[in-house]
């Protein structure tokens, strides 16, 4: 749920995340979940992570995204 009255519309938050150097290099992204709701809501969050051909995963409160197409391997 976005709240209103936020100083940042959810596409340009959404445009700034995703112009980041690690999202650029094919790193990874790591995000509060709370934060993702407030500015940009989960649901449209998500849907730019596929969009991108990008995985994340949830982990208590935090999301991480993989960003790059490269399998995912959990070790332990």
């Amino acid at each position: 749920m976005v709240k209103p009255g936020s100083a940042l519309s959810p596409d340009i938050w959404l445009r700034d995340i995703f112009a980041c150097k690690a999202v650029q290099s094919g790193q990874v992204l790591r995000r509060k979940i709370r934060d993702i709701e407030r500015y940009a809501g989960v649901e449209a969050f998500l849907a730019e992570v596929r969009a991108r051909g990008f995985q994340a995963v949830q982990n208590r409160g935090q999301v991480v995204v993989f960003c790059n197409s490269a399998p995912i391997r959990r070790l332990v």
